[in-house]
């Protein structure tokens, strides 16, 4: 695959009205920030990234490893799967219909350990786009495949927009990254990503929950419903990587079927952890925090959660694990 090819199917994904976007003009003078300089990146690719925050790697990961993470989805669903360290979040307005198993399942989380969804989070090629952006040390912080039921009728299924880098007590912001990887094709029609290009620049916003009524933790910021927003719609195996600064959010799932994805989000072993408390993620610290202490009958700091599931997936451990 050449890097005009690649560039072309990323540029596709934008739509040509979106192309006003995007920029792949350097200034003379300007250095990288966001990407490694030992990298897999073309030049095309390492400037996507630079000036919108994210880019989509085509057909990334294979058929028989989402196939193989949709089967085991659904036993954990249906009860058929030890789910160990796994925590399973439930659709609050399915969940007063009565809707059960797939239908009622919205995310796991912390997979990380898991034996079948651990070859995600350990998948070379995905690995070495990782390592472009944050760098060879590599620590997998937070893993969940994200399953967007056909919504109820009520919009929960809706994640308004938001910025990774608010669920995170760990920094600097620009040696993390998410990886994100559809599991079937992803349209507007249920329920895609859309994400304000070159957001990744500014700064964390304040979150609250917003005055429509969503799922747990689903927080969101204000005041950017009218900035330009690109719909990035991705086939099966399509993996997109972005900043954790970056403005996205999701919308309803308006068809009849599921909208699955496998992310996760991975850490330089340098980086390090703050203390949230009297900061912008207080809230969804605390928040955090009293799940744990009522599902698992824990009493911790908000760094231990990411410790207790922290994995070194390349690399030398230095400070994160």
């Amino acid at each position: 695959m050449n890097s005009n090819f690649r560039l072309n199917v990323l540029l596709n994904h934008l739509g040509k009205n979106k192309l006003n976007h995007v920029n792949l003009q350097r200034t003379a003078g300007s250095n990288y920030e966001y990407t490694q300089e030992d990298t897999i990146f073309t030049y095309e690719m390492r400037e996507f990234y630079e000036t919108n925050g994210y880019i989509i790697i085509p057909k990334l990961i294979e058929d028989s490893y989402i196939d193989t993470f949709r089967e085991h989805f659904i036993n954990i669903c249906e009860g058929k799967a030890d789910l160990g360290g796994i925590v399973l979040l439930k659709d609050k307005s399915l969940m007063s219909m009565g809707a059960k198993g797939e239908h009622l399942i919205n995310k796991i989380q912390q997979l990380s350990y898991d034996p079948i969804f651990e070859k995600y989070i350990l998948h070379a090629k995905l690995l070495d786009v990782v390592q472009s952006i944050i760098g060879p040390n590599i620590v997998a912080m937070h893993s969940m495949l994200i399953n967007k039921p056909p919504d109820s009728g009520k919009q929960t299924s809706i994640h308004p927009l938001h910025q990774d880098l608010y669920y995170f007590p760990f920094r600097p912001a620009n040696r993390i990254v998410a990886a994100w990887t559809a599991m079937e094709t992803i349209t507007e029609d249920n329920g895609c990503l859309y994400a304000i290009p070159g957001s990744h620049k500014g700064i964390l916003q304040v979150h609250r929950y917003p005055d429509m009524d969503v799922n747990h933790g689903f927080h969101g910021i204000r005041g950017y419903d009218d900035y330009p927003k690109v719909n990035l719609r991705m086939e099966k195996g399509d993996t997109i990587f972005f900043h954790p600064l970056l403005i996205h959010g999701s919308g309803v799932n308006k068809s009849k079927n599921f909208r699955k994805a496998i992310s996760c989000h991975f850490a330089a072993s340098e980086c390090h952890y703050i203390d949230v408390r009297g900061t912008l993620q207080e809230l969804i610290a605390n928040e955090v925090l009293n799940l744990v202490k009522k599902k698992l009958g824990l009493q911790i700091q908000f760094e231990d959660y990411y410790k207790m599931n922290a994995r070194l997936v390349r690399g030398r451990e230095i400070t994160l694990i």
